[in-house]
C-alpha cells in the first residue's frame, strides 16, 4: 500500500482500515492492489493547520550516537512549512506537498526548537523547508520569538536567493543562524531559464553578499547535466561556483524524479538510463543528454569538487576556523 503526499492523517485512517474498522477504498490518498488491479483512491486534502501535526517522536531515535567528523554532535532537523509555489522543472517537492505555501506559527516552531535544545541537547538545528523565507513576515516572527525567549540555539536554513533581504539576514544572525543553503543550480542565465528557476545570476551574487555582510556562511547547490546544457556551460557553472563567493558548494547530476517536467521530457525522448528508483541518488547519472553522456556528467561533477575545494584560499580559511 502506497501513501501519496502528506502521510500523517492518511496513516491513521490506513491503520483503522487494516484493523477492520473500514475498507481500503474508504481511505483517501493511497494506492494498492485489489485482485491484481491497481486502485488509487481520491486525493487526501492537504493539512490546513500545520500546528495540529504533533512533533516527531524523537525519543525513538538514538541521539547520543549521532556524530559529525567523528565527534558526538546532536543535531535536529525540522520542517516548519510545506508547499512551494515555484515551478522549477527538476523539483518534485510540489508533487508531495502541493504548490500552496502553508507555514507553522512562529510560537509552534520555537516550541519545537526549545524541545530539541533542552531535552535532546541539540547543538545545531537544520530547518529543512523547501523555501523557509517565502513568507518573510513569518520567518521574521520565528527569529524574533527565538530572541524574545533568549533561546541559545544555532540553526541553518535553505531558501531561494529571490526571497532574501539584508535586514532579514541580520535578524537571523542575531537569532543564532550561522548558515544559509541557496539553490542556485547553474552558473549561466540561459540554463536557469531552461530550469524555470526564476532567478538571475545578479540576484545570486547579491544574496551571497548580503549573507556575508550579516556574518552568515553560505552553501549553494549546483546541477550538472540539464538537458540542453553543453560542456562549456557546465564549465561556466563550475567557474561561477568558485568565484561567486559561496563558502561551500554541492554538485550533483541532474536527476529526473518521476512527476517532474524533466522526467516527462527524458522519458518521452528516450534519455533515461534506468527507472530503478534506488539509483536516483543525485550522485550517479540516470539521464544521458544529447550534449553530455553519463560518463561526462560524472567526470564533470568530480572536476567541480576538485576545483572548488582544492584551492589554497579555501583550505587556509578553514584551517584558520579550526576545521
Amino acid at each position: 500500500i502506497g501513501v501519496i503526499g502528506e502521510g500523517e492523517a492518511t496513516v491513521v485512517d490506513l491503520l483503522d482500515a487494516l484493523s477492520g474498522k473500514k475498507s481500503l477504498a474508504q481511505v483517501d490518498g493511497i494506492t494498492y492492489r485489489d485482485n491484481g488491479q491497481i486502485v488509487r483512491t481520491k486525493p487526501r486534502r492537504l493539512i490546513e493547520n500545520l500546528d495540529d501535526v504533533p512533533f516527531p517522536a524523537r525519543h525513538l531515535l538514538p541521539f547520543d550516537r549521532y556524530t559529525l567528523l567523528n565527534r558526538k554532535f546532536p543535531m535536529g532537523g525540522m520542517i516548519t512549512s510545506r508547499g512551494c509555489p515555484f515551478g522549477c522543472t527538476f523539483c518534485s517537492s510540489s508533487r508531495v506537498y502541493g504548490k500552496r505555501f502553508r507555514g507553522r506559527s512562529p510560537s509552534n516552531v520555537v516550541d519545537e526548537m526549545e524541545l530539541l535544545v533542552e531535552r535532546y541537547r541539540a547543538r545545531s538545528i537544520e530547518i529543512l523547508d523547501d523555501t523557509f523565507t517565502i513568507d518573510k513576515n513569518r520567518a521574521r516572527g520565528i527569529a524574533e520569538e527565538i530572541i524574545r525567549r533568549g533561546l541559545d540555539v544555532s540553526w541553518v536554513f535553505g531558501s531561494r536567493v529571490d526571497t532574501i533581504a539584508p535586514d532579514l539576514l541580520h535578524l537571523f544572525k542575531k537569532a543564532g543562524c550561522y548558515m544559509v543553503y541557496y539553490g542556485i543550480e547553474s552558473g549561466t542565465d540561459r540554463i536557469l531559464k531552461e530550469l524555470n528557476k526564476g532567478i538571475t545570476l545578479e540576484q545570486v551574487r547579491k544574496a551571497i553578499l548580503w549573507a556575508k555582510r550579516a556574518g552568515i556562511e553560505t552553501i549553494a547547490s549546483f546541477i550538472i547535466g540539464t538537458p540542453g546544457e553543453t560542456r562549456a556551460e557546465a564549465m561556466q557553472t563550475i567557474e561561477f561556483a568558485r568565484k561567486c563567493g559561496v563558502d561551500y558548494a554541492q554538485f550533483t547530476v541532474m536527476t529526473p524524479y518521476p512527476g517532474t517536467e524533466i522526467y516527462e521530457s527524458a522519458k518521452r525522448e528516450g534519455h533515461l538510463i534506468t527507472e530503478d528508483w534506488s539509483k536516483f541518488t543525485t550522485l550517479k547519472p540516470v539521464l544521458c543528454t544529447k550534449e553530455l553522456s553519463a560518463e561526462e556528467q560524472e567526470s564533470l561533477v568530480a572536476l567541480a569538487y576538485k576545483r572548488f575545494y582544492l584551492r589554497a584560499p579555501f583550505i587556509i580559511r578553514n584551517i584558520i576556523k579550526g576545521r
